[in-house]
């Protein structure tokens, strides 16, 4: 008879022994299968993101700033809903395969491998969304408040150090890596997205930085703003590089304090 009914979430030994084994798991995909989930992860961070560009449209006048925010974090939070139910794979939750590693369940090589496919191929499935959003005029809604709103948000992004990006980024994945964490202990559907909704609610509404969500929603912001603004490709990289080195410290510090905790040899 299991420990847990439905309705329970996994004790958090049991969650590390489960995120040990999707670790191996996902570091033995098939390259072609994992481009292919990647793609759709990047899609449905890159709808998320959209989710919350729309719901902060023309909200400075009718909402404060705090209210606001934490409403754009509960919509975003459908990106990784998606993920982590309709099965993808995400770069920056994909941080965890550290857990395997720790465990000798999974090469570094591997890992690395397909950290950098999951990485690449989220690039191209949150750009491939961005472009299909643009082309139905999603920026121009609401009297052109979802454009203005992307163009605020992506600039505020491109501005920013990066020591504060990194550190930024760091605590985005941190927050990310632990909805996933409490995903992989619940039971239900049901259970997964009342535990996913309030880490991403959270780290979205504190304005940190997420690699995958940053490769939509300053492309979105860059082509609103046309060809004069601070957005371009150098003040993208600028953003994302030290965002995803942030993210990848972030996740791995999550993973391997979990495994210090539950999963290290220890002494007799």
């Amino acid at each position: 008879m299991s420990e847990t009914s439905p309705g329970e979430i996994r004790p958090p030994k049991k969650i590390a022994i489960a995120t040990r084994a999707k670790g191996k798991t996902k570091a033995e995909l098939d390259a072609p299968v994992l481009l292919m989930l990647a793609l759709l992860a990047g899609a449905y961070i890159a709808f998320g993101g959209l989710f919350a560009m729309t719901a902060l449209a023309g909200t400075s006048d009718a909402l404060p700033f705090g209210p606001a925010q934490v409403l754009a974090g509960v919509v975003f939070s459908l990106g990784l809903i998606l993920v982590l139910l309709g099965g993808a794979e995400l770069f920056t939750g994909n941080t965890l395969l550290v857990v395997a590693w720790a465990e000798g369940r999974a090469g570094f090589a591997p890992i690395l491998w397909a950290l950098l496919l999951a990485y690449v191929a989220n690039f191209v499935g949150s750009i491939a969304i961005v472009l299909l959003a643009f082309a139905a005029n999603l920026h121009l809604a609401g009297d052109g408040a979802v454009g203005a709103a992307a163009l605020a948000g992506a600039t505020r992004k491109v501005e920013l150090g990066f020591g504060a990006a990194l550190a930024s980024g760091i605590l985005a994945n941190m927050l990310v890596c632990l909805a996933v964490w409490l995903a992989f202990g619940a039971r239900s559907a049901a259970d997964k997205v009342l535990v996913i909704i309030p880490p991403i609610a959270a780290f979205v509404a504190m304005g940190l930085e997420h690699s995958v969500a940053n490769m939509s929603l300053i492309p979105f912001g860059w082509l609103v703003q046309g060809e004069a603004g601070p957005i371009g490709l150098g003040s993208f990289l600028g953003n994302l590089v030290p965002v995803t080195i942030g993210n990848v410290i972030g996740g791995g510090a999550i993973g391997l304090a979990y495994w210090f905790a539950y999963l290290r040899p220890q002494d007799d």
